[in-house]
Parts: structure tokens; sequence; C-alpha cells
């Protein structure tokens, strides 16, 4: 395996080519955040995280959980059971993106009716 030395270009959001922004890119998804906050600090599998999430396709969470694995933010370990039993647990760098979710999970709800009221305003012309 080749290892690619990192550099500062490379953290860099600001740039279309940096990691950072793959990164970024990929986890700041509303699925990807939501299966986040679903693990929490529990190990679930696939049906459990699924019935945590209203409204996510079969396919969708399948797709986010394989790259959230990529990433290295979430474990999947496939038991030798028949049939097989596969469970999906948080890493530690996707525990400390779930405190990030967290923080964005209660600013919502902190802000969910001032943004509610403001929609409301823009919607009936009031912006201008």
């Amino acid at each position: 395996m080749v290892t690619k030395q990192l550099q500062d270009a490379d953290a860099d959001l600001t740039r279309a080519d940096s990691l950072a922004r793959e990164i970024f890119s990929d986890v700041a998804n509303k699925w990807a955040l939501l299966i986040i906050e679903a693990l929490g600090e529990r190990t679930l599998r696939f049906s459990e995280v699924r019935g945590r999430i209203e409204g996510i396709s079969h396919k969708m969470l399948t797709q986010n959980l394989r790259m959230l694995e990529r990433n290295g933010l979430v474990e999947r370990t496939v038991h030798p059971t028949v049939p097989p039993r596969v469970e999906y647990t948080l890493t530690a760098p996707g525990q400390g993106l779930r405190e990030t979710t967290h923080y964005m999970c209660d600013w919502t709800h902190r802000y969910l009716a001032d943004i509610e009221e403001s929609r409301r305003a823009f919607d009936a012309g009031a912006h201008g």
C-alpha cells in the first residue's frame, strides 16, 4: 500500500482539489449526519439504523454506510452466522464528528421556531 504524504493544500477547504473538501462533501449530507446521530454510542444492525431514520431508502443507507466506513467513521462487523449478522458502530473519529452533529441537532431545535417564522415572512413577500 502506498501512503500519500499529506500537504497543507490537502487540509484547505477553499481548494476544490483538497482532501478536506472531499471529506467534508462526503459527510456534510443529511443522511450521513442522521446515520451518525442514530448510531450514537451504540452498535446497531442495518435494520436498526434504518428504523431510526424515517424516510431513508435501503440504497441510500447502504451508500452512506459504505462512505462512512471508507472514511473511517463507521466500523462494519460481520459475524459468521447463518444468515450473517452485520453491525455498525462509530469509530473514534466518528464519535468526534458525532459531537459536532449533536451540536447541529441542538442548534436546529433551538432555532426551529425562528427559522420557521423567517420562512413564512420570506414566502409572504416580506423579503424586499
